[in-house]
């Protein structure tokens, strides 16, 4: 099977002021939706007392953007492909609209909630702009905006948690989501719009009626998929929570199966080389929040515990910072290697290096400049492995599941993200020790999460190996 995308259907040549404006405003798009992922993280500690709600509702705040996300995703490429990719993609960004003035307006719990499950919807932008660009890009200049459309993912992620600290630390909490719904309607380099993103959406892209397939959304499939992340309550233990999974999962796949226009074509993603890409995803997923998880405690843990650098979260989130920078300048790199050599050489090259970071890190952790070292590394290679898959993908997939498919392949990540938050919290509550009369993770601990980050990373250069 050939590792070059298909002739996509846009006109315009790869230097053409549209090519570059369409490229700016999907990949400015794609970062900001990004940012939304972690923007709420550094006032989590503190949602209690304004929402006047304990600790383990308010975490609601960040559970209901992923899981808005987790279902959201895959609906929006089926719909892209069904009814328009840019009618879905602007329907995204007035929701992130939205769910950011909701969340400004807040006092309490519910609106709260509300206003994140709204921004978690509009999960779905990034892999709608990928699709977008292969309607629109001539061949030449796929490849290096779809890269660079990836790496936006990890910008976003990167840069969100500084921004968002510098702004809880100086105003009010609710200025970090009329700030979000301001990022939105600010103009995007590049794309000489006034009126915002959503505005040179709008105006900047065509209608985007090419390479629809039709057909009607499967509803009950999306809500046997909304009842595969939300319908298992926590009431029940994790054992039974995992076989009831297993069970809505299985009833899931078998309705897709059986209708005429699933909301997931199961057929197309069983294609080999989108199977492994999807395999693939999910463990560089865990690779790569596996160091969202441990670098960020590791620098704002105390220096008394000897191995606590004792930062503020400020600086630690400016120490992630770079990798977001170092994914963006290697997407023309990744490129030309898949160019060169074939997606799926990118992507082993980018998990080795991922790999290879991981071991660094074991010993490497002991001074900042270490950190911001092994941040830089790992943005390097996931830089690779995310600017690979969109090209695999559209190399195995005709141009109407475009959309569908590189959801799905970013619900696939998303698992992995998913998976790495918990095995890692897992590991690290079992090792917690007394330091001084305090519960702190053990620095073993944090050595086990990076093993198995280095272990998922080798994984993903194994699977598309074979």
């Amino acid at each position: 099977m050939s590792h070059a995308p298909s002739q996509p259907a846009g006109t315009g040549g790869p230097t053409t002021p549209r090519a570059n404006a369409v490229v700016a405003v999907l990949a400015f798009g794609g970062i900001v939706v990004s940012l939304m992922q972690t923007l709420v993280i550094p006032i989590v500690p503190e949602l209690p007392l304004p929402l006047n709600a304990p600790a383990s509702d308010t975490a609601w705040a960040v559970t209901a953007t992923l899981l808005a996300a987790a279902v959201a995703t895959p609906m929006t490429g089926r719909l892209g492909d069904m009814y328009g990719k840019r009618r879905m993609l602007l329907a995204s960004l007035v929701m992130l609209v939205a769910g950011s003035v909701t969340a400004a307006l807040s006092d309490s719990l519910a609106p709260m909630i509300a206003g994140r499950a709204l921004q978690g919807l509009a999960s779905g932008v990034i892999p709608l702009s990928i699709s977008i660009m292969r309607d629109e890009l001539a061949a030449e200049r796929l490849g290096s905006a779809t890269a660079l459309m990836s790496a936006s993912l990890g910008v976003g992620g990167a840069l969100g948690l500084p921004a968002a600290a510098l702004i809880a630390e100086n105003l009010d909490w609710h200025a970090l989501f009329w700030v979000s719904a301001g990022w939105v309607s600010s103009p995007p380099p590049g794309a000489g719009s006034r009126a915002g993103v959503a505005g040179a959406h709008r105006r900047g892209l065509r209608p985007g009626r090419r390479h629809r397939d039709g057909g009607r959304p499967g509803l009950p499939a999306a809500g046997h998929l909304q009842g595969r992340r939300l319908g298992l309550g926590h009431r029940h233990p994790p054992s039974a929570c995992s076989r009831r999974a297993v069970v809505v999962l299985l009833a899931w796949g078998g309705w897709e199966l059986r209708v005429k226009e699933p909301l997931v074509d199961l057929r197309t993603t069983a294609r080999r080389q989108v199977l492994v890409t999807d395999l693939a995803s999910i463990a560089v997923g865990f690779a790569m929040f596996a160091m969202s998880l441990v670098i960020p405690q590791l620098l704002q843990l105390p220096e008394a515990t000897g191995y606590g650098l004792g930062t503020s979260l400020l600086v630690a989130g400016l120490t992630m910072a770079p990798s977001g920078l170092v994914m963006m300048a290697t997407a023309p790199v990744s490129a030309a290697l898949s160019k060169a050599r074939g997606p799926k050489t990118t992507l082993m090259v980018g998990a080795l290096i991922v790999a290879a970071r991981y071991g660094l890190n074991i010993v490497l952790m002991s001074e900042l400049w270490h950190f911001v070292f092994i941040t830089c590394v790992i943005g390097a290679g996931i830089g690779f492995t995310y600017g690979s898959m969109p090209a695999l993908i559209m190399g195995a997939v005709p141009a109407s599941e475009t959309g569908a498919a590189n959801s799905l392949n970013t619900l696939m990540q998303s698992i992995g993200t998913s998976t790495a938050s918990a095995v890692a919290g897992v590991i690290v509550a079992q090792m917690t020790t007394d330091f001084g009369g305090t519960p702190l993770p053990p620095q073993d601990g944090f050595k086990v999460v990076l093993a198995l980050g280095a272990g998922a990373a080798l994984l993903a250069f194994v699977v598309p190996a074979q």
